[in-house]
């Protein structure tokens, strides 16, 4: 869980003194019928006479990476002193996700207010940015030089202690002590600083006068989670199984989408949201390609092989659905040659701005175990991580032990640097017939939850550290790779 902080400006109004009320609601089932619970997390405070207010009151969410947090923003002119949204005159809204704002370039989230049939409602602007003071861990290391002594036969025993002196924490209030046995503590002196000052390290800046002594910054060092890093979310989906009969997984129904699709939807969602420009490249495994029926186990499921993204998840989901009416799908199921191409893809891009995240949604046994478990051990020195969503009655025992949470996945007597798979069986979110999702929150929850730990391992060992938010662009030249 993260602390959230963001902002609202809207341009264009055609009326004066407009207000903001945003909405946090849920939905409980993805079929319809939906029942949906709606519930209110602020309001602006009201700007007078001006079609272009930039909003001053800031709203704080918790943000949890796994999960589908939907927002609603709705707009009024204020035209008495009533709470009473009714009375006032609808504006506009418009809906998102916490996600997007998050994922956007910069943190900066722009979209068209709707709702007036026939009416430009005009536009509006959404600014994120992390908490730092609910997120931020650090540890500093201080000297004092000529203490006063408050002991008649020896020298001070000092410590420190740190209060926030004002409601928003930025100042930080240090007294300093002299230890005494009986609790009965000596006050020698205090003095103020904060973070931002704390954060830069050693410095002029960082030495403190206290009474007659000094109180001196030796070091600082920040602790960061995932949050804190601006990376590029590179989404891979392959595909495995056989469509020609009614039975299949991959079985084209008029009335329900398939497990395949079902798995898709419910993971992309949500991590689409982390992509600024939502451009996916999407591959399949197993098939035979026409006109000859070249085996292929990495082909563009959009059929471009120079330009093989997709247009958000729905983009993936069409171009899906086009490739089982253009292809024969065919096994074996080989691991391997996906995810070694993938780890040449993730291998120039080492530097912390790029984090690659392959979802592999498969209903087959692996074929190649012993190439997959090498495949997966190199790949963990990488920015990368895999995910497996098993699909049909097949055993998935072999994917379990790719997983690694028990233990750690070795091959040729070496171990994993890190632990990269995450695998979780389809059937375990669907009812008795198959064919009905119970929770899509669940399992995205449940296949998510484990990334920005992976992420953060990485950096971790990389010593990586949060840079300046850079404007996303798709991968280049993926396609010579896969």
């Amino acid at each position: 869980m993260r602390n959230i902080c963001f902002n609202l400006y809207i341009s264009n109004h055609h009326l004066p003194l407009p207000y903001l009320h945003c909405y946090n609601f849920h939905q409980f089932s993805f079929f319809d019928p939906k029942i949906v619970q709606i519930k209110g997390f602020g309001r602006t405070e009201v700007i007078d006479n001006t079609r272009n207010p930039d909003f001053v009151r800031k709203f704080v969410l918790d943000f949890f990476f796994e999960e589908k947090q939907n927002l609603r923003f709705d707009v009024y002119n204020v035209d008495s002193r009533s709470c009473n949204i009714s009375k006032h005159d609808f504006l506009g809204q418009t809906f998102c996700t916490l996600g997007e704002i998050i994922g956007s370039t910069g943190g900066r989230l722009e979209r068209t207010l709707s709702g007036i049939p026939g009416k430009k409602c005009g536009v509006i602007i959404l600014t994120a940015e992390e908490l730092s003071n609910c997120r931020d861990i650090a540890t500093m290391q201080l000297c004092a030089n000529k203490l006063d002594k408050k002991d008649f036969f020896g020298k001070s025993d000092p410590f420190l202690v740190f209060y926030r002196s004002n409601e928003d924490g930025t100042t930080v209030k240090v007294d300093v002590y002299d230890w005494d046995r009986d609790g009965r503590h000596d006050f020698i002196g205090e003095f103020t600083t904060s973070y931002r000052e704390l954060s830069r390290g050693q410095n002029q800046f960082n030495v403190y006068e206290v009474s007659c002594c000094t109180v001196t910054l030796l070091s600082f060092k920040q602790k960061y989670d995932c949050a804190s890093f601006c990376w590029s979310l590179i989404f891979l989906c392959v595909f495995q199984g056989n469509p020609s009969q009614p039975t299949s997984l991959h079985y084209m129904s008029p009335y329900q989408m398939n497990a395949y699709a079902m798995a898709l939807k419910a993971v992309g969602e949500i991590i689409q949201d982390y992509d600024s420009d939502k451009l996916f490249p999407a591959y399949g495994f197993g098939a035979k390609l026409p006109p000859d029926g070249k085996i292929s186990h990495a082909f563009p499921l959009n059929g471009d092989g120079d330009h093989p993204n997709c247009v958000g998840i729905e983009g993936v989901l069409e171009a899906y659905f086009q490739s089982l009416r253009t292809v024969q799908l065919y096994g074996p199921t080989n691991f391997a040659p996906v995810i070694n191409k993938v780890a040449n893809c993730a291998a120039e891009i080492t530097d912390g701005s790029q984090y690659f995240v392959l979802l592999m949604i498969t209903d087959g046994v692996i074929s190649d175990m012993v190439q997959t478990k090498e495949a997966v051990v190199n790949a963990a020195a990488l920015p990368l991580s895999i995910i497996i969503v098993g699909v049909g009655p097949a055993e998935f025992d072999a994917m379990e032990e790719l997983d690694g949470d028990e233990v750690r996945v070795s091959s040729r007597g070496r171990l994993a640097e890190r632990d990269i798979v995450q695998f979780v069986p389809f059937r375990d979110y669907v009812d008795r017939s198959g064919n009905q999702v119970l929770s899509m929150a669940r399992l995205a929850k449940d296949v998510l939850a484990e990334i920005p730990d992976q992420l953060l391992s990485f950096m971790k060992s990389r010593g990586i550290e949060p840079r300046p938010a850079l404007s996303s662009s798709p991968l280049p030249e993926l396609h010579r790779h896969i």
